[in-house]
C-alpha cells in the first residue's frame, strides 16, 4: 500500500529566497558597475533606436489594441508610444534585442542581460510618472508613489538583473537541455521588477515562483533550420511577462515555494533533466563589471573576433576574391554548436547566427553593419562563393579558454589562402573589442556607436543633448527616471 503524498507546504527553495533578498536588499558599491552600467544603458538605448529603423521591428510596437493610450503610461524611446509597463516591456525589450548589438554574457548559458532593461525602464517610467503626478498606480505601490525613481535606481536594478541572469547562468546551461536563454532574463526581470513596485519579501519570492513556473521557450527559432526573427522579439516578450507576474504577484497572489525542487513536478525534474539549480558565485555586481558589449557591428558575439579578424584581412583580399582557393576558420566550440552553419540562409535573423555569412561579409565589405543582413545584400553571389570556400575547425585551447572565468576570451582567428600557392597571415584575436580587457578602448568606440545611432534618429543636436546626459555620472544619476525617458520620446 503506498503512502499518502504529504501536503505540508514547504518554504521557499533556497534559490527563490537568495534572489528576492539580493533584489529586495543587497548594496551596491562598486564605482566600477556603476560606471559600466551608465555606458550600459546608453548602448542598450542605442540599440533600441537603431532598431526603429526597420519596419519588421516596428510593426510589432505600439499597444496590443491599436489606438490604446495609457495616461501616465510607459513610454517607448524614439517613439511616440505611451503604454501599459507590460506592454512597454515588450516595446523597449523588443526594440533593444532587434538588432542583435546590446551586450552579451557568455558562460554554461549566455544571453544579452541589457535584454532587462525592456521591464526596468518601462516599470521605472510608468511609476515616476505617477508619482510626479500624484496619481498613484496602484494601491501595493503607494510607498514608492511618493517620489519618482531616479536613474541610480535604474542603474541599481540594471545591476542586479545582470547579476541574476549571468550568476545563474555560470554553470546552469538551459540550452544544453533545449530552452532558451530568455528564461534569464524573465527570472532576472520579475526579481527586480517585483522589488521595484514594493513588493514585500514574501511578494517577491512569490513572484520569482511564477517566473519558474512558466518554464521556458524552446530553442528552436535561434537553430537551423529554423532560425527566424522570434529570437528578436523573445526577450521583448520575456521582460513583459516578468512585469505582468510582479504586478499579480503584488496583489498577493499565491506563489509556490518548490517550484524548482518538487519531486516529479518542480522546474529542476520536468526541465533540468533532474540537475540541481545553483548559484555559482555569490550575487555583487561581477557580471556588470565583466559585461561584454557588441560595439564595433551587429554580430553573434561567438563571431565578433572573427568579423575583426575578417575586416582586417579585407585590404589584402578585396581584389583578389575569386583567386581564393580556401579560408580557414579556426574557432571555439561554441561558435561550431551555435552558428557553423551551411546551405541557404533564408532572413536576416538567419544570417547574423552564421559564423561563414559574416566572416564573408567582413572580408568582402571590411564592414558589417545591421543592412548586410537584408536580402539586398545577401543577394550579392560573392558572400555565398566564399562561404563554400571556408572551413571551420575547433581550436582546443579556444574553448578552454572561453570557459575559463578569469580568461573569457571569445578567440577565433581567419587565414586566407589562394589558388596560386600564396597566403595572408593567420589573424588571430582572443578579446573582442567589447571586452574588459579592452575596456579603456572600447568605450570611446561605444560613445561613437551611441553618438551615430542618436544622430540618426533624432538629428546631430538633438544626439548631442542626449549624449550629454551620460557625461556626468553624479549629475545623470540624480536625474528623475521620467525626465530621463522623456528627453528619449519622439
Amino acid at each position: 500500500m503506498s503512502s499518502p503524498i504529504s501536503n505540508v507546504r514547504p518554504a521557499p527553495d533556497k534559490l527563490l529566497a537568495d534572489l528576492a533578498d539580493y533584489a529586495l536588499s543587497a548594496k551596491l558599491t562598486s564605482d566600477e558597475a556603476y560606471d559600466t552600467a551608465r555606458w550600459c544603458l546608453a548602448d542598450t538605448l542605442a540599440c533600441g533606436i537603431m532598431a526603429l529603423a526597420y519596419p519588421a521591428c516596428t510593426k510589432l510596437l505600439g499597444p496590443v489594441v491599436p489606438g490604446t493610450t495609457i495616461k501616465n503610461g510607459a513610454r517607448v524611446p524614439g517613439t511616440s508610444h505611451e503604454l501599459d509597463p507590460v506592454q512597454g516591456a515588450f516595446n523597449i525589450g523588443a526594440i533593444v534585442r532587434w538588432l542583435d548589438f546590446n551586450d552579451t554574457w557568455l558562460a554554461a548559458e549566455w544571453g544579452h542581460p541589457s535584454d532587462n532593461l525592456g521591464a526596468i525602464l518601462a516599470t521605472a517610467d510608468w511609476l515616476s510618472r505617477n508619482a510626479a503626478a500624484g496619481t498613484p498606480v496602484a494601491a501595493f505601490a503607494t510607498k514608492l508613489n511618493a517620489r519618482p525613481l531616479t536613474v541610480k535606481d535604474v542603474l541599481t536594478a540594471m545591476i542586479k538583473a545582470h547579476e541574476i541572469q549571468g550568476v545563474l547562468a555560470l554553470e546552469n546551461s538551459f540550452n544544453r537541455v533545449g530552452l532558451d536563454h530568455v528564461l534569464l532574463v524573465r527570472i532576472a526581470s520579475t526579481a527586480v521588477t517585483a522589488a521595484m513596485l514594493g513588493g514585500t519579501r514574501d511578494q517577491v519570492i512569490n513572484a520569482i515562483s511564477h517566473a519558474w513556473l512558466d518554464g521556458s521557450a524552446l530553442r528552436t527559432y535561434r537553430h537551423a533550420p529554423n532560425t527566424g526573427s522570434r529570437k528578436s522579439w523573445a526577450a521583448g516578450d520575456a521582460t513583459s511577462r516578468a512585469v505582468r507576474l510582479a504586478l499579480i504577484a503584488l496583489t498577493d497572489e499565491m506563489g509556490y515555494p518548490s517550484v524548482l525542487t518538487a519531486k516529479t513536478w518542480g522546474f529542476q525534474d520536468v526541465s533540468f533533466k533532474g540537475n540541481p539549480l545553483k548559484l555559482a558565485r555569490p550575487l555583487g555586481s561581477y557580471v556588470m563589471e565583466q559585461i561584454l558589449f557588441k560595439i564595433s557591428f551587429p554580430a553573434e558575439f561567438h563571431a565578433q573576433t572573427a568579423v575583426e579578424c575578417a575586416m582586417k584581412l579585407h585590404p589584402l583580399v578585396q581584389d583578389r576574391l575569386d583567386a581564393i582557393e580556401r579560408v580557414e576558420l579556426t574557432t571555439h566550440e561554441s561558435a561550431i554548436r551555435i552558428i557553423d552553419k551551411s546551405g541557404p540562409l533564408n532572413n536576416p535573423a538567419d544570417r547574423d547566427h552564421c559564423l561563414q555569412y559574416m566572416t564573408a561579409i567582413g572580408l568582402i565589405f571590411g564592414a558589417l553593419t545591421a543592412d548586410h543582413y537584408e536580402d539586398k545584400v545577401a543577394a550579392d553571389p560573392r558572400i555565398d562563393a566564399l562561404r563554400a570556400k571556408m572551413k571551420v575547425a575547433e581550436d582546443k585551447s579556444y574553448s578552454k579558454d572561453y570557459l575559463d572565468p578569469e580568461k573569457r576570451s571569445i578567440a577565433n582567428a581567419v587565414q586566407v589562402f589562394f589558388q596560386d600557392g600564396s597566403k595572408t597571415d593567420r589573424i588571430e584575436v582572443h578579446f573582442p573589442i567589447g571586452h574588459r580587457r579592452r575596456r579603456s578602448e572600447g568605450i570611446p568606440v561605444l560613445q561613437q556607436k551611441a553618438r551615430d545611432a542618436f544622430a540618426a534618429h533624432y538629428g546631430k543636436a538633438k544626439a548631442a543633448q542626449l549624449m550629454s546626459l551620460f557625461a556626468d555620472r553624479t549629475k545623470l544619476e540624480a536625474m528623475p527616471a521620467q525626465e530621463f525617458v522623456s528627453a528619449f520620446v519622439k
